[in-house]
């Protein structure tokens, strides 16, 4: 008898079930079993399971247009473009494919930038325990513990100053310096949030010294904090900015932002095969134009209050260590290293299994669909309750 996923090479540890389709917040497996889906591809579906927005998107431009090649102009490319500018404070963009491309384009472009306007300044400051991708570049820029010894020698160039600390970022700030890269909520490290008062403290820093001021929202952009973008709610404005994830909906598309001032590769400088993919774009314009709409957007607030106080509920009745988060990117903290246990737990819940997150091993992660209902809150927040019980008893 065959082990399921023989033929795959091993990234990672997945339970022996297979998915067949899913709509909205749910996924079914092949033997019929309901899962009411809290991770919603680490924040990629940004409308849920099969959206009939994207299908139609796909349908209608795949049955026009699909890879002209990206040494020439299309509609979507441009219109995505056009599109993202006028949402944001950003002049110009760069459509690429992953988080990870686009974190590399950010880097790539600063480093132009510097050698054009700043002596040859060429080094990123990020932080730890941040995640920027997993290209060996990205690799290094992350903060994740570890990830410097996997596949040394690992590209230099990156320094690491600590999220809310000013004074760590100043004292690694000299003149190779030349951006500093930062999510404002750190997903992977545990929905850890950046301090308001030190992001402006970094913006006035970046501004005094010359540094770019990289936002990475690859996980945080596209309505998942109850904003268009996480920067508006720390009322600064960021010179580069990075997407993925939800840009797209679940089909890979990312960006690359920047404001006209540091718009300087030089032609041949970066591109890439699908950068401007015409049939991604069209699916990007229409999440873009769901998403992006006010009633939408007050709607994922409305979901994220209400997610919020039902995860402080369940942390009171549990003797838990609280809640945090922003908008639709949440996490509770246990006690204990029981995150895994409690995943496992609520995927196994019958009749209808709970698909959860857990980034560090006494964390529990919440990403669900942005327009995820009122009553699959509550029933989520039951279905929690009840793998908690089991684990924590």
């Amino acid at each position: 008898m065959n082990t399921l996923g023989q033929q795959l090479i091993t990234i990672t540890h997945r339970p022996d079930l297979v998915f067949a389709q899913g709509q909205g917040s749910w996924l079914v497996d092949e033997a019929g079993k309901r899962y009411l889906d809290l991770v919603q591809g680490w924040a990629v579906n940004s409308l849920g399971h099969a959206p009939g927005v994207i299908a139609q998107a796909l349908s209608e431009q795949a049955g026009r247009l699909l890879n002209p090649s990206p040494a020439f102009y299309n509609r979507p490319m441009l219109d995505l473009a056009e599109r993202l500018v006028a949402l944001s404070c950003f002049d110009r963009v760069f459509l690429a494919s992953s988080g990870a491309e686009a974190n590399e384009a950010a880097v790539k472009l600063a480093r132009r930038w510097g050698r054009k306007h700043r002596g040859g300044a060429h080094e990123i400051i990020s932080f730890e325990q941040g995640f920027h991708g997993r290209t060996l570049a990205m690799m290094s820029a992350s903060g994740k513990p570890g990830w410097d010894r996997i596949y040394t020698p690992m590209p230099a160039g990156f320094a690491k100053a600590r999220l809310n600390d000013i004074e760590s970022v100043a004292r690694v700030a000299g003149p190779d310096s030349v951006a500093v890269m930062i999510e404002f909520v750190q997903g992977e490290a545990g929905v850890n949030l950046a301090d308001p008062g030190f992001v402006r403290e970094l913006r006035a820093l970046c501004s005094e010294r010359g540094l770019l001021l990289i936002a990475d929202e690859v996980q945080t952009g596209v309505g998942r904090c109850g904003r268009a973008f996480a920067y508006e709610l720390f009322d600064v404005e960021p010179d580069l900015m990075t997407l993925a994830k939800g840009l797209g909906g679940g089909v890979p598309l990312s960006a690359l932002l920047c404001k006209q001032a540091f718009n300087c590769f030089e032609p041949g400088d970066q591109g890439g095969t699908y950068c401007g993919n015409p049939l991604m774009a069209a699916v990007g314009l229409a999440v873009l134009d769901e998403v992006c709409r006010p009633e939408f957007l007050a709607a994922v607030r409305q979901r994220a209050q209400q997610l919020s106080q039902g995860l402080q509920q369940i942390s009171r009745e549990h003797g838990l260590l609280g809640e945090r988060g922003a908008g639709l990117l949440r996490a509770l903290v246990l006690p204990g290293d029981q995150a895994e246990q409690s995943v496992a737990a609520a995927r196994e819940l019958a009749p209808v299994g709970l698909l959860l997150n857990a980034p560090r091993p006494n964390l529990l992660r919440f990403m669900p669909a942005l327009n995820i209902g009122e009553a699959e809150i509550e029933q989520a927040l039951d279905l929690l309750r009840s793998a908690l019980r089991q684990v924590l008893r």
